[in-house]
């Protein structure tokens, strides 16, 4: 049965992007998606943000996209305007439960860092609804990670949440924004200045309230072959080695794989530049029109 939508009459936190594409609320199990979209043409485009992020990190991506595509932006449960999880849930069905409410798919499924596993989930679980996918900083949503830079920023943030402490959090989650090779001073202030927005505002409006995390899906890195769509894994090249290598991994396991390692920039490509994620992007398009 289809969900039954609510739309939003006021716009939200997507600023720029409330001109172009229009809120509508998902429910789902135990609580409700904030879903965007437009009325564009072509194949529809997806894009599922990072964790601790939302819907904002994809502006430029709407502004260069939303008039020859269908965008759809989503907010994962616990980010942004979607509701805190308080059961059960998969970030994937979510996302399949949006698409079908729209009546949209296959999609061009794009998905950074959680988003990119959250994608690759989709791929598998729902692959009637992918028809090209395109990661970032990741592969699938079981991650291993052995970098010691990366242990040492996960253990920070253990530390945070163990004594209680935002600020500490927050600073542990923006080294992200740097990666391992440079230093937030290295950095468009603006950028960091949008992902710590996200950050905060997540920590205040969800995490405050309890983390449920999401029931994993599993055997994912042993499934990723059946993955018969284009694949592009595009990568920040000072990103972590263990992020860059993941989504490496990925494009190479596919049929039909492709690495994008675009210099310069760590784990938030879309955001320090722009242009450069944009073509990855369209790579993703020519090949699944090809």
């Amino acid at each position: 049965m289809t969900p039954q939508l609510t739309s939003q009459s006021e716009n939200d936190t997507l600023g720029v992007m409330s001109e172009e594409l229009t809120r509508t609320d998902v429910p789902v199990a135990d609580g409700r998606i904030a879903v965007w979209a437009n009325d564009g043409p072509g194949t529809p485009l997806v894009f599922l943000h990072g964790g601790g992020l939302d819907h904002r990190m994809w502006r430029d991506q709407v502004s260069a996209f939303g008039d020859r595509h269908r965008v759809v932006v989503v907010d994962a449960r616990g980010h942004g305007e979607s509701s805190t999880p308080t059961g059960a849930y998969r970030h994937a069905d979510d996302v399949a439960t949006a698409l079908d409410a729209f009546d949209l798919g296959p999609a061009i499924v794009v998905g950074l860092s959680m988003g990119g596993g959250v994608a690759t989930d989709l791929a598998l679980e729902h692959p009637e609804l992918v028809a090209g996918l395109l990661v970032s900083g990741t592969g699938t949503s079981e991650p291993t990670f052995t970098d010691p830079w990366v242990l040492d920023v996960f253990a920070e943030w253990k530390a945070a949440e163990e004594t209680r402490d935002p600020q500490r959090w927050l600073d542990a989650f923006l080294r992200f924004v740097a990666g391992p090779f440079r230093s937030l001073d290295d950095v468009d202030p603006a950028v960091v200045d949008r992902v710590r927005e996200m950050g905060w505002d997540t920590l205040q409006h969800h995490a405050i309230h309890g983390f449920v995390p999401p029931t994993p899906v599993t055997r994912t890195w042993e499934r990723v072959p059946s993955i018969t769509v284009p694949v592009v894994a595009a990568s920040g090249a000072v990103d972590s080695p263990d992020h860059i290598g993941m989504g490496h991994r990925l494009a190479e396991a596919v049929p039909d794989g492709q690495v994008v390692d675009i210099p310069d920039v760590a784990h938030y490509p879309n955001l320090e530049r722009p242009e450069a994620f944009d073509a990855a992007v369209d790579l993703l398009i020519s090949r699944v029109h090809r």
